[in-house]
């Protein structure tokens, strides 16, 4: 049995040393397409965490692949203090909002679930709220890679009938 390495495998990361606006797989994605690479290499960096459907076997074999590397002891390097001043300040930066009532940073600090008062905020204000939020990241914090902002306005009412 003769095992090849694939191009989709050696470059699911490349887009870690590009410089520019995006999360690492949209660096990838853009970089490999400048090179007119073949679409299973590009969908291997597409979909190595699962931002895309899998289109074929090779893209499943990339990710399971990464996921077992990224889990390894040592895989990570930020320590575990600063991952929790990390995910603290990006809650403390939602929650100083008056219309909010809570915010979770969830995802390992890739995204931030903002809960508000709907007497407090229309669904007007919500992308406001948002971009008010992922402004003020963007300008205090060092992160790595993206930082998704979802803000969440929820009305409910309730009889019980007996």
């Amino acid at each position: 049995m003769s095992l090849t390495v694939s191009p989709g495998c050696l470059l699911h990361d490349i887009g870690k040393v590009i410089e520019g606006e995006g999360n690492h797989v949209e660096l990838g994605v853009n970089y490999l397409k400048k090179f007119n690479l073949p679409q299973n290499v590009i969908d291997c960096v597409a979909q190595h965490h699962e931002d895309e459907e899998f289109s074929h076997v090779e893209s499943i074999l990339v990710y399971i692949s990464d996921a077992i590397s990224g889990s390894r002891p040592g895989a990570r390097h930020e320590n575990t203090e600063e991952y929790a001043k990390r995910i603290t300040q990006l809650e403390t930066i939602a929650k100083k909002h008056p219309e909010v009532e809570d915010a979770y940073a969830i995802s390992a600090g890739r995204e931030i679930r903002v809960i508000v008062n709907p007497s407090k905020a229309s669904d007007e204000q919500l992308p406001i709220l948002a971009a008010a939020i992922r402004d003020e990241i963007r300008n205090t914090m060092t992160f790595p890679g993206t930082v998704k902002v979802n803000v969440l306005r929820e009305t409910r009412a309730a009889e019980i009938a007996s």
